[in-house]
């Protein structure tokens, strides 16, 4: 009797795919479609429901047995509620790295293994050793390792990634050779459960919005801003401020949440986008720690995701993770998570709380610089 191996299926190209090389590889494979929300998208549609459909007709054209699974509860309570918490203390937070934690290679594990399954697999570009190693993706450009770095490696001995080694250009191929309805379907983009919709009007229906003035680092007011959840360190577009300056565009720089202001500057390249020092709490590691407590270690790190690998040293003090980075990084945003590496190895992260280190940007948890007024 072949291994059984069960699939997370989104609907999506990548875990079609995954499900139809392991068939063809001869496990007994099992599709399972999570939906993790419940509501529908601003046009009145159940975008769920389209996904579910998808993963229906990849199943049936495959021959695999398939169910779908309700984690909204689930998704609610461990993902939903901290998104919400850390939107309120100004924070940019990523919901997926906690939903891959504590849904796809927990809940959806657990249901997995009573299923009969060996192993779970999904369609993430990432690989593993099978020792519990979490290795990039081959495809720079699809790697997802960024987003699994809180799973451990005991969920990840249990787990298979059949598209890791390969590019999305081969995954797409292999979808339209097997006639797979979804060859060609568009890559979700947005957050995790919200799909493309728009953002704004989704927050604030779960979070009051409380306008305040936007300003400069030298104190003057150059427009309004409509509720500091709504934007984010870097952030250029959507800042409606016209006519003021030498012309260059606009950027967020800072939030300071006591007096409900956000601080904006001119430039891309202005200094106060830029630090060199930060702090990540909540720190997970894939397998062993690769430092003890007081030691420092050189490696690299990834402050967003597909963002080249960044030189640093990284010292575990207090259990935070202080890091160093070797050239200063452009808006390192609080609530994002910094993740290490050691070449290909994932070593595991924390979630930004602090950002500072040059000069003229002492480190505070948001807000940058004191203001001249």
């Amino acid at each position: 009797m072949s291994e059984r191996i069960v699939v997370g299926m989104s609907g999506g190209v990548d875990s079609s795919v995954a499900a139809l090389l392991l068939k063809e590889q001869g496990y007994d494979v099992v599709g399972v479609f999570m939906k993790n929300w419940e509501e529908q998208d601003g046009n009145g549609t159940c975008t769920a429901e389209t996904d579910w459909r998808d993963v229906r007709d990849v199943c049936d054209r495959i021959g695999i047995p398939y169910y779908s699974v309700n984690f909204a509860k689930e998704y609610w309570d461990r993902v939903f509620s901290y998104f919400l918490k850390e939107y309120r203390a100004g924070r940019t937070p990523n919901p997926d790295v906690l939903c891959n934690r504590e849904i796809k290679f927990k809940a959806f594990l657990d249901f997995a293994m009573t299923l009969g399954a060996a192993k779970m697999a999904t369609g993430h570009f990432v690989r593993t050793d099978g020792e519990g190693r979490l290795l990039k993706g081959t495809d720079p450009n699809k790697d997802q390792s960024y987003f699994l770095y809180m799973v451990h490696a005991e969920q990840l001995k249990k787990a298979v990634f059949p598209v890791g080694s390969m590019t999305k250009a081969e995954v797409r191929a292999i979808a339209e050779k097997n006639g797979l309805t979804v060859s060609a379907k568009k890559d979700s983009t947005g957050v995790c459960f919200i799909g493309e919709r728009n953002f704004k009007k989704f927050l604030s229906e779960y979070l009051p919005a409380q306008p305040g003035d936007m300003v400069t680092p030298e104190g003057e007011t150059v427009g309004r801003h409509d509720g500091l959840m709504y934007y984010t360190l870097g952030q250029r577009r959507g800042l409606g401020i016209g006519g003021r300056g030498d012309g260059r565009s606009w950027f967020v720089i800072g939030k300071d949440l006591e007096k409900n202001r956000l601080l904006v500057a001119q430039g891309e390249d202005h200094p106060l986008l830029y630090s060199t020092e930060s702090i990540a709490e909540d720190v997970t590691w894939v397998g062993e720690a690769p430092m003890r407590e007081g030691e420092t270690i050189r490696c690299t790190a990834r402050y967003r995701y597909r963002q080249p690998d960044q030189a640093v040293e990284a010292t575990l003090k207090d259990g935070k993770l202080h890091l160093h980075a070797l050239t200063p990084q452009r808006a390192v945003t609080p609530g994002q998570s910094a993740v290490l590496y050691d070449g290909d190895i994932c070593l595991g992260g924390g979630i930004v709380t602090v950002v500072g280190g040059l000069s003229n940007r002492p480190p505070t948890p948001l807000w940058p610089v004191e203001l001249s007024c």
